[in-house]
C-alpha cells in the first residue's frame, strides 16, 4: 500500500468531543439519579457554586483517554524531571515520536525547575511545540509545598500558551507515578487551576485536552463535573462534592501562615491591598518577566536611602520579598539539600521549646549551590519560627569548606521574616574555636542587631545537657566521639544533678 495513503496515527483534537458534547446520553442518566438531592437539602441551593455551569469554557476541554504525544494541537505537555531526562511513559513515547532533534535541544535548556514550563519544537510530533515541566516529588509532610509546585506547573503552561498564542494545548498528567502524587489530589489542583486560567485569561485558547490513560480516564471522569458542570442541574448536584480547599481566585494554594501575615500589618494602606494581592499570586506563576511584575522597586529603596519611607511601608516591602523567596522555597526541588542533613529539628529544650540543630561539618560550602542552601533554610524554618525556637549549632570538626560566607548570613538574616528573629530564644554554639569565637563576636556586633545576647558558647555536651535534656536531641556520632574523646565520657547519672 502507498505509504502516502496510509492512515496517520495522530488524532485531530478537532475530530474529538469536547467535555459539552459528552453530556448526552451519560449526563442524562446521571442526573436523574441526583435529581432528587436538592430537594432533600434545599439550602444548597443557597449557596452559589465558585464554578458554575459556562458552556462556553466546557466547549474548550476535551478529555482524551490515550497518548499525549498524538494530539495534533498546537502544543503538547511532557512531564520530566529536572534534568529533563526522565525515563517515563509519557516522557518516553515524546521522544520516540519526535526523534532525536529534540534530545539536542533539550540539552540547550540546561534543566528545568520544579513548577517552571519551557518550550521546545514538536520536530517530528504533529504539535508544534513541546512544553516541559517538572511536577514535585510529593511526600505528606510537605504537602504545602508540594500542591505549591503542581500549581505552578499548570499555571505556567498555561500562561506559556498565551504568551505564545497557542491555540490548542495538549495537557498531560504532570504528577507521574513515580513521583508519589496521589493522582485524586493531583486531579483537583489541574482542573481548578486551568479553570480560573480560563475564565480569567482564556479567551484566545480554543481547546485543552486533558490526556489520560485508562487507569487515570476514570478519576478525570468522575472529577471534571465538580469544575466543568454542563448543566446547572450537574452544577447543583456536584456542589456537595467540591473541596473545602479550593485555592485563590487563581486555583493557587491559599497558606494560612501567610494571610496571617499580611493580616497583622495594621498600618498598611487600603488602597494597596490589589496590588499586593496581585504580585503575591505572580510570585507563584515562574520567573520570566510577567512574573516578575512590581512596583517601582528603585523608586522605593531611593525613598528608604533618603529617609522618606514609613517604617510601615519598609516592612510591608520586606515582607513581599521574603513571600517571594517562600514561594520559590516550596516550589524549589531541594531533595539533594535535605540529604545533607544539616539542619533538622529535634525535640525541645528544658522551657518546651523547638530545638533545631545545624551541624557545620555537613555543609560543603563550596559543593553546593549557596542560594538552594538558602531557600531550603527558609523552607524548613518557615514554620518553626512561629513560636519559641533554639537553634544547637554544632562547630564540631569543621574545616574551611564548611565556613558560610560573612556577606551570605547577612543576606539570610536581613531576607528572613521577622519572626525568626523575635522568637528565636537562644543559639547554642557548641565546640567553638577561637576563631570562630572572634567572628562570631564581630558579625553579631558590627553586622546585625538583636543576636549577640543569645548566643552562648558551649565548650562541651556536658553544658548543652543543663538547657537540654540528651533525649531531647539528636546528636551526630561523630560529635559525641569528639567530645568524649576531649572532654571524656558523659555520665547520664550526672545530668539529674544539674
Amino acid at each position: 500500500m502507498d505509504p502516502l495513503g496510509a492512515r496517520s496515527q495522530f488524532v485531530d483534537v478537532q475530530t474529538l468531543p469536547t467535555w459539552e458534547r459528552r453530556l448526552d446520553p451519560r449526563g442524562e442518566e446521571e442526573q436523574e439519579e441526583v435529581e432528587e438531592e436538592p430537594a432533600r437539602d434545599g439550602s444548597q441551593q443557597a449557596f452559589p457554586s465558585p464554578f458554575p455551569f459556562r458552556p462556553d469554557i466546557n466547549r474548550k476541554i476535551v478529555l482524551f483517554t490515550g497518548d499525549v504525544a498524538l494530539l495534533n494541537c498546537t502544543a503538547v505537555v511532557n512531564t520530566s524531571n529536572e534534568s529533563l531526562n526522565d525515563k517515563n511513559p509519557i516522557s518516553e513515547s515524546i521522544h520516540q515520536l519526535a526523534g532525536p532533534e529534540l534530545r539536542d535541544e533539550l540539552l540547550k535548556l540546561k534543566g528545568c525547575r520544579t513548577g517552571e514550563a519551557k518550550m521546545t519544537k514538536g520536530f517530528n510530533l504533529a504539535a508544534r511545540f513541546i512544553i516541559h515541566t517538572v511536577g514535585p516529588k510529593y511526600k505528606a509532610k510537605y504537602r504545602t509545598a508540594a500542591e505549591s509546585s503542581l500549581y505552578s506547573c499548570y499555571r505556567n503552561i498555561m500562561q506559556l500558551a498565551i504568551e505564545q498564542s497557542m491555540v490548542s494545548v495538549g495537557l498531560c498528567v504532570v504528577s507521574t507515578t513515580k513521583r508519589g502524587y496521589p493522582l485524586e489530589d493531583a486531579t483537583h489542583i489541574a482542573f481548578r487551576t486551568v479553570r480560573r486560567f480560563l475564565e480569567n485569561y482564556g479567551n484566545d485558547i480554543e481547546a485543552v485536552v486533558f490526556a489520560v490513560s485508562d487507569t487515570e480516564e476514570p478519576v478525570y471522569r468522575k472529577l471534571l463535573p465538580l469544575y466543568y458542570p454542563r448543566s446547572e442541574q450537574e452544577e447543583r448536584s456536584s456542589l456537595p462534592l467540591i473541596p473545602a480547599d479550593i485555592g485563590n481566585s487563581e486555583g493557587e494554594p491559599v497558606v494560612p501562615e501567610r494571610q496571617i501575615r499580611i493580616t497583622e500589618k495594621p498600618g498598611s494602606l487600603e488602597d494597596d491591598s490589589e496590588e499586593d494581592s496581585l504580585e503575591s499570586d505572580l510570585g507563584q506563576v515562574g520567573n520570566h518577566a510577567f512574573a516578575r511584575m512590581e512596583g517601582d522597586v528603585d523608586k522605593q529603596r531611593k525613598l528608604i536611602l533618603q529617609g522618606q519611607m514609613s517604617e510601615a511601608a519598609m516592612q510591608k516591602q520586606h515582607q513581599r520579598n521574603y513571600s517571594r523567596w517562600l514561594c520559590r522555597a516550596r516550589a524549589e526541588d531541594l531533595s539533594d539539600i535535605a540529604a545533607l542533613k544539616a539542619l533538622y529539628q529535634t525535640g525541645v529544650d528544658m522551657c518546651g521549646r523547638t530545638v533545631m540543630v545545624l551541624v557545620g561539618r555537613n555543609i560543603p560550602v563550596t559543593l553546593i549551590d549557596i542560594e538552594k542552601a538558602l531557600l531550603y533554610f527558609i523552607h524548613v524554618m518557615d514554620h518553626i519560627t512561629v513560636k519559641e525556637y533554639v537553634m544547637v549549632y554544632f562547630h564540631t570538626l569543621t574545616g574551611e569548606h564548611n565556613h558560610l560566607d560573612s556577606d551570605f548570613l547577612k543576606n539570610l538574616y536581613d531576607i528572613v521574616d521577622s519572626k525568626f528573629k523575635k522568637n528565636l530564644r537562644a543559639f547554642y554554639f557548641v565546640h567553638p574555636t577561637f576563631r570562630s569565637k572572634v567572628s562570631t563576636w564581630f558579625f553579631t556586633t558590627f553586622s546585625v542587631s538583636g543576636m549577640k545576647d543569645k548566643v552562648h558558647y558551649l565548650d562541651n555536651l556536658q553544658q548543652l545537657f543543663t538547657c537540654i535534656k540528651p533525649e531531647q536531641i539528636d546528636i551526630p556520632p561523630f560529635v559525641l566521639e569528639y567530645d568524649a574523646r576531649v572532654n571524656g565520657p558523659y555520665r547520664p547519672s550526672q545530668s539529674s544533678s544539674l
